[in-house]
Order: structure tokens, then C-alpha cells, then sequence
């Protein structure tokens, strides 16, 4: 009790020395929050309609669900990868931040965009064996020096009690998807991963990790895998949606 008292009293100081603030623009915020409510506020939800199978919004007078023109003329290994916010402005420099920047505290902001897109009602209720985050190369894990996928997996598997296990892993550095076109992307991606031999995914239903969704490639890559190994089913969520 002593030592618990003078962890909160020691908090309580840090805060009065040191009061938190928004991450972008500097204000005054609550102890358990990353940004303020202005800034909060632009942060862009994706709202239907929108792709059922990669979560891509349109605009227009779309009532029913479909998939689009993307995703229906190519095969594809996810059952569907689900984001609830854009990766545009506030969200797309949080993420960068994070992911680039090394700083890694912000994973916290990004793990609780990442969970609302388990409220989505593709994901919503539905039974998860395993959460397993889209691996890196060994290289380029040194490189940056962590698995932004591996530090959001193990968050929301903390928040809704289903196990995160490193069950694939990357075996061909690729060059960077970033200027690649979704042609370039999926031959980029060919063969690059595999399951470790440990590992074991037969009958169980997968919950594909990782931070954003531009193309799904990479996700329908881990996906094939998975499912070649005897997953019954691998759906994707991620933070933000390019």
C-alpha cells in the first residue's frame, strides 16, 4: 500500500512538473490521453459505404454491401481486412511518427484506432484463436528497431484476452512497397513469407495484424500462407486505410 502510494504521489508530481499535452499541437490534455479533442476531431473515420473486402470508402449513393473493382478482379487470400480511420493528416503523421520516428510510446494511440476496427460488423462478436502481426525482414527489423505490427498485436491482445503469437515470419527482404504499384506490390511480395516451423495454425480462425492497409498485398500474402497451412479463416484488421 505504501509503495503504491508513493507511485501515485510520484505520478501526481510528474504531472503537476510536467503536465501532459497534445502530441500535435501542444495542449493542455487529460493524463490518459494523446491528443486533444480539436485535434482528435481530424482524424477521418471511414463510414460506408465502403468495400466489404478491403474497406476502400466511396462516395455516392452506394445503399447495399460490394465489393469493388479492385478486389473483385484478383484473387484474394483475406476473408477482409477491416480499418476505421484514413490514413490521411493527423492519423498518417501519428502513424509516421511512430513507425519512423521511433516513437514508439505513440503505439497506444495507434492500438486504440487499431481496436475500433473490431467494431466493424465484419469483426464485430466474431470468434478469434489467434492474433498474429505481419512479420519484417530480420534486416529491416534492425533496422528500425522493433515491429510497429508485433507492438499493436500485443496491445489489443491484452484488451480482448486472444494470444498474440509471431507465427509467420519473412524470409526475402523486398524492397519497399511505398512506390510500388498493386502489380509491383504482390510480385514484390511473392514467396516473401512463410510459417516459422514451430507453428501451427490448422483450424484456427486468424486475426491478421498490422498498421496500415494501402493495397492489401502484403495482408493477402500473410493470408495465403495461413491458409495453405489449414487456418480456417484470416481476417485483417489494421490502424488506417490508405
Amino acid at each position: 500500500m505504501i509503495a503504491l502510494a508513493q507511485s501515485s504521489g510520484l505520478g501526481a508530481l510528474v504531472s503537476l512538473l510536467y503536465p501532459p499535452v497534445c502530441t500535435i499541437c501542444g495542449a493542455n490534455i487529460r493524463a490518459d490521453a494523446y491528443l486533444c479533442d480539436h485535434c482528435e476531431g481530424k482524424a477521418i473515420r471511414i463510414v460506408a459505404p465502403f468495400c466489404q473486402k478491403c474497406t476502400e470508402p466511396f462516395e455516392g449513393a452506394i445503399t447495399g454491401a460490394f465489393t469493388c473493382a479492385n478486389c473483385a478482379h484478383r484473387t484474394i487470400h483475406y476473408d477482409a481486412a477491416v480499418a476505421a480511420y484514413r490514413s490521411r493528416g493527423i492519423v498518417r503523421e501519428i502513424i509516421h511518427d511512430f513507425k519512423y520516428g521511433r516513437q514508439i510510446y505513440l503505439r497506444h494511440l495507434v492500438a486504440r484506432w487499431l481496436r475500433a476496427a473490431l467494431d466493424d460488423e465484419r469483426l464485430r462478436g466474431r470468434r478469434l484463436d489467434v492474433i498474429v502481426p505481419v512479420p519484417l525482414h530480420p534486416t529491416r527489423q534492425r533496422e528500425r528497431g522493433f515491429n510497429q505490427a508485433s507492438l499493436l498485436a500485443k496491445l489489443l491482445s491484452t484488451e480482448i484476452s486472444v494470444p498474440s503469437k509471431p507465427l509467420l515470419e519473412r524470409i526475402r527482404y523486398t524492397t519497399t512497397q511505398t512506390a510500388l504499384d498493386r502489380a509491383e506490390r504482390i510480385e514484390n511480395l511473392h514467396n516473401a513469407f512463410r510459417l516459422r516451423k514451430t507453428a501451427n495454425v490448422r483450424d484456427l480462425r486468424v486475426l491478421l495484424i498490422d498498421d496500415v492497409l494501402t493495397t492489401g498485398s502484403t495482408l493477402s500474402e500473410c493470408a495465403r500462407v495461413l491458409k495453405r497451412a489449414g487456418a480456417i479463416s484470416v481476417h485483417a484488421a489494421t490502424a488506417a486505410r490508405a
